[in-house]
């Protein structure tokens, strides 16, 4: 990163530090019930592969050369803070230049950088209890976390990440069958992997939006800090006497430009494809090869839906990730009536190019996307 004075925009080794130090214990399994584990998603993982490949008539050789990884919660943090470092690049180092013109620069740099470093690591202790597992994009490769071939390859130099811990936790909790479980969440995060690798455009349409986004961030610290400001009073329901609701928007929403809600709306509309993919997935291969996918479905949804605590609602509420339930619920509504309409051949494509990708509108009306793509087409 650049730096001014020695002090970068996020102290990323403190973001590690603190989430760690803040992260909960996983769950009590001895030495080999832990071994047992790995050892089982690796082979699901493996075996998700061919099931994935056979139902969605995708798939590439390039998925071999990403590999998979069984981590513990500490690991979550770890490649996720890789990941955001590579990611933010640019935005950081376009706001440490403006930082460093101003007066004070550095000292206020060397605070800010420790203060925000805190921050991450807090938010990251509270997703790495949760995240069961993720196709992680654009991390690079290290030593301890390696990934798959170079950047600019198909498989953009991506890994699969399976949090061991938090998938024995659910299990335990939903009180499922834990091999079915295990296949169960595989399937999920195979279809990411297959994703990506069978679609060589993916990555880098993808990370373009992310930049897109970021480049349209305030870059003048005192503008940001009163955006945050303005978002606060309202989660706190101090608004200033005569402003409108906002409409329990997440924070996330709220600081936002609406040039970055023109982007975010293209982003919501790929990712809820993503997920909402990966779920069709889940459970149209889970019928043959994972016997109780009807319960683990039903028990999960439901799980999903309550959240763990009112803590964790209002979390999840704070930090926008109602959105990602939602993500689910229209990404599968969508691929479902696709398929019903045109087959898996006529879904796959959606893969054709970013112009094939559904509009936000048109997760919510399928039919609309069948009638611009395949009419085109045809």
């Amino acid at each position: 990163m650049t730096s001014i004075g020695g002090a970068e925009m996020v102290d990323w080794n403190l973001a590690v530090a603190t989430a760690t130090r803040l992260v909960r214990p996983g769950p009590e399994v001895s030495r080999d019930e832990a071994r047992a584990v790995v050892a089982e998603l690796r082979r699901h993982a493996k075996a998700s592969e061919q099931h994935v490949r056979g139902f969605t008539r995708m798939g590439t050789d390039e998925a071999h050369d990403t590999p998979v990884l069984v981590v513990d919660r500490p690991g979550w943090v770890r490649a996720n803070v890789a990941g955001f470092r590579e990611i933010l690049k640019p935005l950081l180092d376009k706001m440490q230049e403006r930082r460093g013109s101003s007066p004070g620069g550095a000292v206020l740099g060397a605070v800010g950088g420790k203060v925000t470093g805190v921050e991450l690591g807090m938010l990251l202790s509270f997703l790495a209890s949760r995240v069961l597992g993720q196709y992680e994009t654009f991390a690079p490769a290290t030593r301890e976390l390696p990934a798959g071939g170079p950047p600019d390859s198909p498989s953009g130099g991506g890994r699969l990440l399976l949090v061991a811990p938090n998938i024995v936790h659910v299990e335990r909790e939903l009180d499922v069958q834990p091999h079915d479980f295990r296949l169960w969440v595989c399937l999920h995060e195979e279809t990411h992997r297959t994703q990506f690798t069978a679609v060589p455009w993916l990555r880098d349409h993808l990370e373009g939006e992310i930049q897109s986004f970021l480049g349209e961030t305030d870059v003048d610290p005192m503008t940001v800090l009163e955006r945050i400001r303005e978002a606060a009073q309202s989660l706190a329901g101090g608004r200033p006497e005569g402003e409108e609701d906002d409409g329990g928007r997440s924070l996330v929403e709220i600081v936002q430009t609406p040039a970055q809600r023109e982007v975010l709306g293209r982003l919501t509309a790929v990712m809820s494809l993503l997920e909402g993919h990966a779920d069709f997935v889940m459970d149209g291969v889970g019928p043959a090869v994972v016997p109780s996918v009807a319960e683990i479905r039903e028990k999960f949804q439901q799980r999903r839906a309550k959240g763990a605590s009112r803590l964790d609602l209002a979390l999840r509420k704070l930090l926008g990730l109602d959105a990602k339930l939602r993500q689910y619920r229209d990404g599968e509504r969508f691929v479902s009536a696709v398929v019903e309409q045109v087959g898996m051949d006529g879904f796959n494509r959606v893969w054709t190019s970013p112009n094939t990708l559904p509009t936000k509108a048109e997760l919510a009306k399928p039919a609309d996307w069948v009638a611009r793509v395949h009419r085109k087409a045809e």
